[in-house]
């Protein structure tokens, strides 16, 4: 595969590891790490030898969603280039540089869903807004005491992407779901449990340890039996709408991106003070 910067993938026995390593950036993901997550994730989901997979993030973090900073200072305009003509000049707002990161993680979330195999969240820290979308996406959350889970779109005025508002009535109902958005509480790895949102907690100290030994036990089970039952799951909970819902995410996602509100959002984030948010 080549090297990749921040996504490192290992191999224990039957059961593949990704982790996001990018410390430094709270384990958010620039184009570059996106690309990289989505060929890692790809890598793992079609290897016929591995049987099962854990996400995990490096540094008691998770992921914290796309890159802020990174989208802030303009992305990387040598790349936005398959996402607009040659000859256009570059639009105001945030949008395109939204898109350039999130059709990478969108494409990795659906092939999660179709992969023939379980995909573990191993969460052993915060998982916010892209990161929280990551983990609910996949098919067992496993966290340490010290996780806690927060949806986060509105701290800067964004709508939701990364599988979140396609998931989270599919996991938890709609009225609690809506409670997830509108009232964005920052659940604690018990309260996630409690949710509904994850499948078991572990002390910190542990968590790795555990996880694998999950891993472990699936990539023992019956392939075949466990990819057609996770494919009948899939369809009884509509995942079918799964890649129309992501494409609906991020459409809306970069059109407000590109408006008044974000740019109040981002420009409160990193000035560390509470956005002014309008009507529009």
């Amino acid at each position: 595969m080549g090297t990749m910067k921040h996504i490192r993938i290992e191999r224990q026995g039957a059961v593949g590891i990704l982790t996001i390593d990018r410390r430094e950036r709270l384990n958010s993901l620039d184009v570059e790490t996106a690309q990289d997550f989505r060929r890692g994730g790809l890598q793992l989901a079609r290897d016929r030898d591995v049987r099962a997979v854990l996400i995990r993030g490096e540094g008691g973090v998770f992921c914290s969603g796309a890159d802020l900073k990174y989208i802030r200072d303009g992305g990387d305009r040598d790349e936005l280039g398959y996402l607009q003509p040659a000859t256009s000049e570059p639009r105001d707002g945030y949008g395109e540089i939204f898109k350039q990161i999130l059709e990478y993680i969108h494409s990795t979330i659906s092939e999660i869903r179709r992969a023939p195999k379980p995909f573990i969240a191993v969460v052993n820290g915060p998982a916010a807004a892209g990161g929280f979308g990551i983990a609910m996406s996949c098919d067992l959350v496993v966290a340490s005491e010290r996780a806690w889970f927060e949806w986060a779109y509105f701290k800067t005025g964004l709508t939701g992407a990364e599988s979140s508002t396609f998931f989270l009535p599919r996991l938890i109902g709609l009225r609690k779901a809506l409670e997830m958005v509108l009232l964005n509480p920052r659940l604690t790895a018990r309260e996630a449990l409690q949710w509904g949102l994850i499948n078991r907690v572990f002390p910190v100290g542990s968590i790795d340890a555990e996880a694998l030994k999950i891993a472990t036990e699936l990539a023992v089970s019956p392939t075949a039996a466990v990819a057609v039952a996770k494919s009948l799951l899939n369809q009884a909970a509509g995942m079918d709408r799964l890649d129309v819902h992501l494409d609906a995410e991020l459409t809306e996602l970069a059109r407000i991106a590109d408006g008044p509100n974000f740019a109040e959002g981002i420009a409160a984030f990193f000035d560390k003070r509470s956005p002014t948010f309008g009507s529009e």
